[in-house]
């Protein structure tokens, strides 16, 4: 499974970025997104910025990504709700959304 990176653009170098994300720099290609201003968060996959980030996405992005981490090198049980606040909503009703089967 390939999944994208939330990083942040630290500086624009012609087609490229020099981005920071989840403890790492790495250049970025951004041709797909155009030249993108230090500070603006973007979608790296496989080393090239396939969208641009609200900082709200990035942190949903990045608390999903931290979920999976947990996961995977826990052996006990991990509190996934928590890394995501955004879905879970408990006074929610079933099919209180439209085409929502339950």
């Amino acid at each position: 499974m390939c999944i994208g990176i939330p990083m942040q653009v630290v500086e624009q170098r012609d087609l490229m970025a020099l981005c920071r994300g989840r403890g790492r720099e790495e250049m970025v290609n951004t041709m797909l997104i155009g030249p993108q201003e230090p500070g603006t968060w973007i979608l790296n996959f496989i080393g090239s910025a396939r969208e641009v980030l609200t900082e709200a996405e990035a942190k949903q992005t990045n608390d999903a990504l931290d979920a999976l981490e947990q996961i995977m090198s826990s052996d006990g049980e991990v509190d996934v709700d928590s890394y995501f606040a955004d879905l879970t909503d408990p006074n929610r009703k079933p099919g209180s959304f439209p085409n929502d089967p339950s």
